[in-house]
């Protein structure tokens, strides 16, 4: 059995991500995987996710923000494949409504750049939307979306490319002591570690219950529509917006491949499944609850969905990150950046990772994320 610095156990956005960063630091690390690297069991596929800075979620995410877009750029180089795609960010809704009020509160504190948009003006810029009369765009520039499955493919390559092991398709059944560290048990065998970092998304409860926050895997869907027209939802025409109406809050993304817009309801039907046996097939509920807002705000789009797939959020009590050694058992550290917002930190909540199982601290505040906050 193998002594290593650190096993990361789930390589998607966050554990690849931490995989790079602790490879970095010259560290003798292994990343475990129980299925292919960028699958899409989990939370790291569907081709694009959302960056943005102004946060409505709340304000303290900003500077890990701006850290993560510079990693993001850094991770471009090293790996020579585009990444991030600058579109700007349109999020819309009532003035006094938790996605507008919130975003203009982060842009406010942390002086993002950002023009406020009445309908019409919103409108005229970006003619593919059809906005009721009261509601406003938040528009800032320094957002757009970045490539999911290749971001999660580079930071493994990068980590492979620094020294990292890299074991796939081998499942983690069980995590116990070891002295003072950890022995990860699989169904191939064990890995003696200083250290394990469990980034293992849905799967987080099911590895360590002893975890005190109740943590949720939830379903959802994301769906792709194929325009009339797709000059107005081009890149360089269409943002990647958030928009708060009547039928919750939704996503989506320019026109920029051939599956055509995607558009997401955030939480979708909050609906808690197991993520080894939910339904991955998609229903009309799934769709209707995804193209009624499509009807009322993008009617150009209304049309026949080109594809549709699902993915899994791991939903914390709170809606934020878990982030933090594992109380009475400190070889071990929880790696939960998820709760539907987390695949744009991951460069830089990796580096957090690796400063926390290198140097036993971070010198960023995570207070936000710790595990004492549920007692």
């Amino acid at each position: 059995m193998t002594d290593y610095d650190a096993v990361v156990v789930g390589l998607g956005a966050t554990g690849g991500a931490a995989l790079h960063r602790l490879a970095l630091r010259g560290r003798r690390v292994a990343g475990i995987e129980q299925f292919a690297v960028g699958h899409d069991r989990g939370s790291s596929h569907g081709e694009t996710r959302i960056f943005r800075l102004g946060y409505f979620e709340h304000p303290s995410y900003v500077p890990l923000l701006r850290e993560a877009l510079a990693l993001w750029r850094d991770l471009e180089r090293a790996s020579g494949r585009a990444l991030l795609t600058a579109t700007g960010i349109a999020e819309i809704g009532a003035p006094d409504g938790a996605l507008v009020a919130g975003t203009l509160a982060s842009a406010r504190l942390h002086g993002l750049p950002h023009d406020v948009l009445d309908a019409d003006a919103a409108m005229k810029r970006y003619p593919a939307f059809r906005l009721p009369q009261g509601f406003v765009a938040v528009v800032q520039p320094d957002a757009g979306f970045l490539a999911a499955e290749a971001a999660v493919a580079a930071q493994v390559a990068l980590a492979r490319a620094a020294g990292a092991e890299v074991h796939e398709n081998e499942r983690v059944l069980a995590l116990e002591p070891d002295g003072d560290g950890v022995r990860v048990v699989t169904g191939q065998g064990a890995y003696a570690a200083r250290t394990a970092v469990v980034a293992a998304g849905p799967w987080l409860g099911r590895l360590l219950p002893q975890v005190a926050a109740p943590v949720r895997a939830t379903r959802q869907v994301a769906g792709w529509f194929a325009p009339r027209d797709p000059a107005p939802f081009a890149v360089g025409a269409f943002p990647v917006f958030l928009a708060e109406t009547r039928h919750g809050v939704h996503y989506g993304f320019p026109v920029h491949g051939p599956s055509g817009l995607k558009i997401a309801k955030h939480h979708h039907d909050d609906e808690a499944v197991d993520p080894d046996t939910y339904s991955r097939a998609v229903t009309p509920r799934d769709e209707r609850l995804i193209r009624d807002f499509v009807a009322d705000l993008l009617p150009a789009a209304d049309g026949p969905p080109t594809r549709a797939e699902t993915c899994l959020y791991t939903m914390a009590p709170d809606g934020d990150f878990i982030i933090d050694r594992l109380p009475g058992w400190p070889a071990v550290i929880v790696a939960s950046p998820c709760s539907g917002h987390g695949f744009k930190f991951a460069p830089v909540v990796g580096d957090i990772l690796a400063e926390l199982a290198t140097d036993g601290g971070t010198r960023r505040d995570i207070s936000r994320f710790r595990l004492a906050r549920f007692g």
